[in-house]
């Protein structure tokens, strides 16, 4: 069976404001909602390989949360570590505007620990939940070990950490060197911005280091793409199919906002896996709004893959 790799962390969340009126949350996030879109969204016949470690402290409550996913393979577990596990304390002041501050001690991968386990993937999914899951170095040394498809949400690649752990934007280092490791970079408005000032540069620079597609998500306005020409997906109509170079606008269908927590995420994994499927660029971006948008009205990742497969899940 041809199987997809998923790395990130496994962060346990506190979240306040979420709901105004409401205590604050404790739940799993981070690439939780990742791990539940691609259960929710591969095709039939592909299994998926967690790349995930987690603290000590949290292990036996991972194993509880990978055991509600129904399309991981066999014996799938995370890589236990001998530290705590990173934490997030979350406070929204709007459903896009948030401070996050994390704790923990979750180390990097290396290319000696990963290399032996991508050698039987088909294609890999990277999340920078954290953004220390990689250095350059180890991102680099993916790349030229493994052939197939790489999808990379950078998200907290673009996010420094102050004393007392709080994340602020910063500047990527280096940024034509990342985007050469991946087939497709997705990333989020502020972090476009934190990137360049010119979203055309910005494009320019990914396809030349080698990108097929960057998709840019906007929050409840959909997400916009650059496609290199010549790519339309990994589907065999769309091998055959020689494009230009195009950009275009995704718009949303009905959002009816409620927790825009995890949106991202979810969104990234969606469209990997249908583009992994055979979808179009379109195809596949249409459907990931569609489930960031379903995920939006659902609270936290438990028991969200039967939410977004659109299964009443009662609370």
């Amino acid at each position: 069976m041809p199987k997809v790799g998923i790395l990130g962390s496994l962060v346990w969340d506190l979240i306040y404001g979420r709901d105004p009126m409401a205590p604050p949350v404790e739940e799993w996030g981070g690439i939780a909602y990742a791990l539940s879109s691609l259960d929710s969204s591969v095709a039939p016949g592909w299994e998926i390989v967690p790349l995930i470690k987690v603290g000590r402290d949290l292990a036996p409550r991972a194993q509880e949360f990978l055991r509600s996913l129904s399309r991981l393979t066999p014996g799938a577990r995370c890589v236990e570590v001998p530290a705590p596990n990173n934490r997030v304390v979350l406070h929204y002041q709007s459903n896009e505007r948030r401070t996050e501050r994390m704790s923990g001690g979750v180390p990097a991968w290396t290319w000696a620990e990963l290399g032996p386990m991508v050698r039987d993937l088909d294609a890999i999914y990277v999340n920078f939940i954290s953004g220390f899951e990689l250095a350059l170095g180890t991102a680099q040394a993916l790349r030229q070990g493994f052939r197939g498809p790489i999808y990379v949400d950078v998200h907290s690649l673009l996010l420094g950490m102050q004393h007392d752990g709080v994340r602020v934007l910063r500047p990527l280092a280096n940024a034509e060197a990342w985007f050469a490791c991946f087939d497709v970079v997705q990333l989020n408005e502020d972090e476009m911005h934190q990137l360049s000032t010119d979203p055309h540069a910005l494009s320019a620079q990914a396809l030349d280091a080698g990108v097929s597609l960057l998709v840019v998500t906007l929050g409840a306005r959909g997400a916009a793409y650059v496609a290199a020409s010549g790519f339309d997906g990994w589907g065999p109509e769309a091998a055959a199919e020689q494009l230009a170079v195009r950009a275009a606008l995704i718009s949303p269908g009905q959002v009816d906002a409620l927790d825009p927590t995890g949106c991202g995420d979810v969104f990234g994994a969606a469209a990997f896996a249908r583009l992994l499927a055979g979808d179009s660029v379109e195809g596949a971006l249409r459907h990931a709004t569609t489930l960031a948008a379903r995920n939006a009205a659902f609270r936290g990742a438990g028991g969200l893959t039967r939410h977004l497969r659109g299964e009443l899940v009662t609370p």
